[in-house]
């Protein structure tokens, strides 16, 4: 499960698929298959998250992993790669690793905290 928490132990994989927009539901199977069949049975594996823009020009999966060496290795994997190679017949990605340094939820703050929201024209 994806928890997102300053002081969980995991590296995140944030990925942005570029793609036609005819094609972002088939790049968005392939990747839902590869995480299925392969990447979520690898050691270090704890949570993938994919996320399809409302233009169709973008998938973004925002997963999550044990260490950047668990990552690495899943790159490695020939599987893996077979997958991507079907990947990059529809889409670029750039990839980029991140650790949590902040999160803001409403419902982690005191309710005195709350205020309402302003209403939209009003003066």
């Amino acid at each position: 499960m994806t928890r997102i928490a300053k002081d969980r132990p995991v590296i995140t994989v944030v990925s942005v698929f570029t793609v036609e927009p005819k094609n972002q539901q088939r790049l968005l199977n392939i990747l839902i298959k590869a995480t299925n069949v392969v990447i979520r049975h690898m050691p270090g594996y704890v949570s993938a998250n994919f996320h399809q823009s409302l233009d169709g020009r973008n998938v973004v999966n925002y997963a999550q992993w044990r260490s950047q060496e668990d990552i690495e290795a899943m790159m490695r994997d020939a599987t893996v790669q077979e997958f991507m190679q079907e990947v990059n017949k529809l889409a670029t990605v750039a990839s980029q690793l991140y650790r949590v340094a902040y999160t803001d939820e409403v419902f982690q703050r005191p309710p005195t905290a709350a205020r309402p929201l302003p209403q939209v024209g009003s003066a």
